[in-house]
């Protein structure tokens, strides 16, 4: 399983886990799009945006590994804002590739992303 050097392991002054110390010894947890429901609350809605904004900074718009990434966190926002890479796509593997969306996840998370207008 690839560890992801520098990627935040989890939203700080919470539980919100962005990464996974080992591999799941009894099987590999599957990436699921999971239903964001607009009375979610602020903390949830903060941690999607945190991880959101720490995906685009490590990966930007390149292909990157599950790897340690928390399959549960991922699945906030699986296929929408990250989507499968490949077409063999397999959510039980840590060696599924993964992309951002650049589109969905900029009209999601505005907050998300450097201006690029270049205004001071």
């Amino acid at each position: 399983m690839l560890k992801h050097r520098g990627f935040p392991g989890r939203l700080p002054g919470t539980d919100f886990q962005f990464t996974i110390r080992r591999a799941n010894p009894r099987g590999v947890t599957p990436i699921v799009a999971r239903k964001r429901h607009p009375d979610r609350r602020p903390a949830d809605r903060q941690a999607d945006l945190v991880f959101m904004s720490a995906l685009w900074d490590h990966f930007g718009d390149q292909p990157f590994e599950r790897g340690n990434l928390d399959a549960g966190r991922l699945s906030w926002l699986f296929g929408r804002e990250v989507v499968p890479a490949e077409d063999t796509f397999d959510p039980t593997s840590y060696e599924a590739l993964l992309r951002i969306d650049e589109e969905v996840a900029r009209r999601s998370f505005p907050e998300a992303f450097p201006d690029d207008s270049g205004e001071a």
